[in-house]
């Protein structure tokens, strides 16, 4: 909102929203210029947003610096605790959050997305960290490649972090949970972030980067909070840094169009303008339980957050045939449920948009969609009636209200429904003949983050997400088995990608530990096993081994996390397999199959010699060759991984197993770690027979 709406003695008693650099508060010296921002639904001046005379060079060098240096002393498992501890931490300050939400005209369901969806982040990547990475630093990306034909030589892929630091410019909509989705897997990774809240709801940002730092949890230099402009950041980047931004496309491209990402290399990612879709297919019939969810899923995405969420629906596509009934049915859900007010009002549940500027954009772009074509089914562009903080009622003269908007279109063609975005609560009905054409007009939208499938007819599920998967980044599925226990069509989880190609920005954020890849280098290694082996601390085919029985005589087994090294190995003696064992094996466990007790059938079979033993009697074997029966150091066998069967063995052949440790993996919090033995196979010729991982739980 402009200054000079303010008057100059208010202004003085304005605070400023401070930025959080070099780990130390900063605030401009000059506290009463800057951008006021007010209260969402009474117009109140809150405070003011400036970075004059911030040095944004100091900022990124500190990152680059103190920030990794610290955050590389610890492994992605350290980290990943650091991430559960914190989001424990926020738990318990979440009443704080949620009362500076409200003064966005976030109502309590609306905060709790954005504050408990952001600290739900944080537990996710701070138990996926732990289970799917290793406690070291250096990441292993698919198998290993051998490069030469005795062995000596040979390739694979490994991660690392990148040297720079993650700029992560959020937008105002989701001031937590848009900060802590990009923060956590950007700190997993090992890469300092600087992140730069919009204006507008950045107070909120503020707040929890406060509770951040007063809980003394992160290493210093590993978040540092820009509040106010930074349009001369990007001149501080170059190839080290990443920036991930969330807003709308012209400033994507604008961002995009820089010197220092064209040609300097900076990673750019983006999520931007999304004209998300939901169809109903042409089975969900008014009176099925797939048209309730429909139209539930529908107003809902048109009043959580006032409409203002990037995946939320702006076009419902229809049959034809149904159009009246879902229009109908959404006007009614609406009149009947919906309550517009102040979100600290008892009952509301709608509450207004971010500001007074927001609110004029959303109606110009309504206006620009009526005069295309669009008409008014539900909702008026006129200040609506609205609860207030007392409980009172009067029209929204001051905050930033807005009557929920039903636009319906007699032509489905027309260019404005599949480009323009009211960003706010409104949403656009038009119709389709066949699932075809359903097809074709989602994917007109230009590329969208999410698109919502509503049907219990598999073919139809099947044709309508073929067609659209490739035009979006996350399809959702609604039918009247998921319609209760779905997160639903608007949210975004860590698990999964959040994203969509073309007019969405081409980029991904979340999914799991894809979303910590992305701040990490991909790089090709080449060498010999031993310092494939040195460089990943994972032991590799052709590496040495120590025979511990030979050399220390000890067991390996009888060793402890203290004391077991990569490559510590055991090579047993051989062990000869009979005809009898072969069918005492096969009487016991009832596996019959004839490879195992019909000589002639097992002859004619082009894999066998003839009767062959079974595998998992090898195993079994193997397993008695290679164990020491003593309790502890190893507490329990957990599984085995990778296993092929490679050369069968006969009656009169022999077997014998070599393991050895190849990856080990401490635990922070237990008094023991994992141990992974590669585990050989081999016969009397030196042929392999089998090969897998023994998963092993072995005491500290």
């Amino acid at each position: 909102m402009p200054s000079t709406t303010v008057p100059a003695a208010d202004r003085q008693t304005l605070k400023i929203v401070p930025s959080f650099v070099k780990d130390s508060w900063w605030v401009p010296a000059d506290t009463h210029k800057g951008t006021e921002v007010r209260d969402a639904s009474t117009g109140e001046a809150l405070a003011t947003v400036s970075t004059e005379g911030l040095d944004l060079t100091e900022v990124v060098n500190y990152g680059r610096t103190t920030g990794q240096k610290e955050l590389g002393k610890l492994t992605f498992h350290q980290r990943a605790l650091k991430l559960k501890e914190l989001a424990q931490y926020l738990n318990g300050r979440r009443e704080e959050f949620y009362t500076a939400s409200a003064k966005t005209g976030a109502t309590k369901i609306d905060s709790m997305i954005d504050i408990d969806g952001g600290i739900g982040v944080l537990f996710t990547f701070g138990s996926k960290g732990r289970r799917e990475l290793p406690n070291s630093q250096v990441i292993i990306d698919g198998p290993l490649e051998v490069l030469s034909k005795d062995g000596s030589f040979a390739g694979e892929h490994i991660y690392t972090r990148i040297p720079g630091v993650a700029v992560q410019i959020n937008a105002f909509n989701f001031p937590v949970w848009g900060m802590l989705e990009k923060f956590a897997p950007a700190f997993l990774a090992g890469v300092p972030t600087v992140v730069k809240p919009a204006t507008p709801t950045g107070y909120v940002a503020a707040a929890v980067v406060k509770a951040i730092v007063e809980s003394g949890i992160l290493p210093d230099g590993s978040l540092q909070l820009v509040s106010g402009s930074v349009r001369t950041l990007l001149d501080e980047l170059d190839y080290r840094d990443l920036v991930a931004f969330t807003g709308s496309a012209s400033t994507a491209n604008q961002l995009k169009a820089h010197p220092n990402v064209v040609t300097g290399g900076v990673r750019f990612t983006c999520e931007t303008d999304s004209l998300n879709a939901a169809i109903l297919g042409p089975d969900a019939a008014q009176g099925t339980p797939e048209f309730e969810a429909f139209i539930k899923a529908v107003v809902t995405e048109m009043t959580a957050k006032a409409g203002q969420k990037c995946t939320a629906i702006r076009r419902v596509l229809v049959p034809a045939e149904l159009k009246d009934e879902v229009v109908t049915a959404i006007g009614a859900r609406i009149t009947e449920r919906v309550v517009l007010g102040d979100p600290r009002a008892e009952g509301v549940n709608m509450g207004a948009l971010a500001s007074l500027e927001q609110l004029r954009d959303v109606r110009a772009a309504v206006e620009a969609m009526i005069a295309a074509g669009g008409e008014l089914a539900y909702g008026s562009l006129d200040a609506p009636r609205v609860t207030r903080a007392d409980g009172s009622i009067d029209l929204a003269a001051d905050g930033a209200f807005m009557s929920p908007v039903l636009l319906e279109w007699a032509n489905a063609e027309a260019p404005e429904v599949h480009s323009l975005e009211a960003f706010g609560p409104v949403t656009s009905v038009i119709t389709y003949s066949g699932v075809a054409d359903a097809v074709r007009l989602a994917a007109k939208g230009g590329g969208s983050l999410v698109a919502s499938v509503c049907t219990n007819d598999p073919d139809i599920a099947r044709e309508l997400v073929t067609g659209i998967a490739a035009h979006h980044g996350r399809v959702h599925l609604l039918n009247r088995e998921d319609a209760r226990s779905t997160t639903g069509h608007g949210s975004p989880v860590p698990h999964l990608v959040h994203g969509g190609p073309g007019r969405a920005g081409g980029g991904e954020e979340l999914g799991g530990i894809r979303s910590v890849l992305h701040h990490m280098q991909r790089t090709a290694l080449q060498g010999s096993p031993n310092m494939l082996t040195a460089v990943t601390g994972v032991w590799h085919s052709g590496a040495d081994r120590n025979f511990t029985m030979e050399t220390e005589g000890e067991h390996p087994f009888r060793k402890s996390l203290t004391t077991l090294r990569i490559g510590d190995a055991i090579r047993s003696e051989l062990r000869t397999v009979s005809l009898a064992d072969i069918s005492d094996f096969a009487k016991s466990t009832g596996d019959t199959f004839y490879a195992h007790t019909n000589q002639e059938a097992a002859q004619a079979n082009p894999f066998f010699p003839g009767i062959v033993a079974h595998g998992y009697l090898l195993l079994s074997w193997a397993a008695g060759l290679f164990v020491e029966p003593a309790p502890g150091p190893v507490l329990a066998n957990y599984g085995l991984e990778n296993l092929r069967f490679i050369t069968p063995v006969a009656a009169g052949d022999s077997i014998r197993v070599t393991l050895t440790a190849k990856k080990i993996t401490p635990r922070e919090t237990d008094e023991y770690g994992e141990v992974a033995w590669d585990a050989l196979l081999t016969n009397q010729n030196d042929e392999i027979v089998a090969t897998y991982d023994v998963l092993t739980l072995v005491e500290k």
